[in-house]
């Protein structure tokens, strides 16, 4: 007959001994925890996410070893399985997350990574393909307050206007020569010779280029992520493709060939894009132009300007 034990307690370092150096620990938790979520966002409704996620608490007493991290961990688990992801519903995860460790900690922090994917039709084709934009949201209960920050990439194709200027230059030259000013312009003549070898001596160069957010939202009950996206690729006009057919190259062809811009000129589209975006209090831009001329990237950077908000910091 099997006699039933009782569970042996298990020792609780973190808990029992003190902290060999007392003082206290901005940040304490978990990185690179493997997740599925749910999104909310305005335009697009529930989106299903698969990332990554950090939790953090920090701890106030300078006499506490550690965190009670499997907390952390299990919270977090028991949220993205029963909640929709929101800026009020993290706000309400924080402080459940706070009230655990109640004894220890005064702040808390979580954020979520992942590839965020929407689908785009072609320029021209009947055809669709999936894009990913990179985005985390970040939110942190720091003195009674929760913040809310979402991080967001988009590539964009970027046309350099010197280029293309002297491109054109190039161009005229050619067509001189093989066109003499006192001899009589045959039109169909033109149209073959601009559509030979010739007729691209030169050309402009572009790059993909991207664009990096950081905004500073609203307490919401959705994320705006796809009006942020639509608003940034019409403000540039040269979003990059997916599923591309000659006519739709074609059709970006022309895209770039009217939208030339340095990175001054991108950073400053945009900046004029995010003032009109409703539930933004701050944004902080950067324009990366990974250029094709040079081995270096031409940069801008733009922030809303709000008074104690976001500063111009390089990264």
């Amino acid at each position: 007959m099997n006699q039933q034990t009782s569970p042996v307690a298990l020792p609780d370092v973190a808990a029992t001994d003190s902290a060999g150096v007392h003082m206290p620990l901005d940040w304490v938790g978990m990185s690179g925890l493997a997740l599925p979520f749910r999104l909310l966002d305005g335009q697009a409704g529930e989106v299903a996410c698969q990332g990554t996620a950090q939790a953090f608490v920090n701890i106030c007493r300078a006499d506490v070893k550690g965190i009670h991290m499997s907390r952390l961990y299990l919270l977090l688990e028991a949220f993205v399985d029963s909640q929709q992801l929101t800026p009020a519903t993290l706000a309400a995860f924080l402080q459940s997350k706070l009230e655990t460790h109640l004894d220890i900690s005064d702040s808390a922090a979580v954020s979520l990574r992942c590839d965020y994917l929407v689908r785009r039709p072609a320029l021209k084709s009947d055809h669709r393909g999936w894009k990913a934009y990179p985005i985390e949201v970040i939110s942190r209960l720091e003195m009674g307050k929760v913040t809310t920050e979402l991080k967001l990439a988009i590539p964009y194709s970027s046309t350099c206007p010197c280029s293309a200027s002297l491109s054109r230059q190039l161009l005229a030259e050619a067509m001189l020569e093989d066109f003499p000013e006192d001899g009589p312009l045959d039109k169909e003549a033109l149209r073959h010779w601009l559509l030979s070898e010739r007729g691209s001596v030169a050309t402009p160069h572009s790059q993909r280029s991207w664009a990096y957010l950081r905004l500073k939202l609203s307490m919401a009950d959705s994320f705006p992520v796809n009006e942020l996206i639509d608003c940034v690729e019409q403000a540039l006009g040269t979003p990059v493709q997916t599923a591309v057919k000659r006519q739709d190259e074609q059709a970006f062809a022309r895209l770039n060939g009217s939208n030339l811009m340095f990175c001054e000129d991108a950073a400053r589209r945009i900046k004029q894009a995010l003032l009109a975006v409703g539930g933004v209090e701050d944004f902080w831009l950067k324009v990366e132009h990974q250029e094709s001329l040079h081995a270096h990237d031409a940069v801008a950077i733009a922030t809303r300007g709000v008074e104690g908000g976001y500063s111009a910091e390089l990264n």
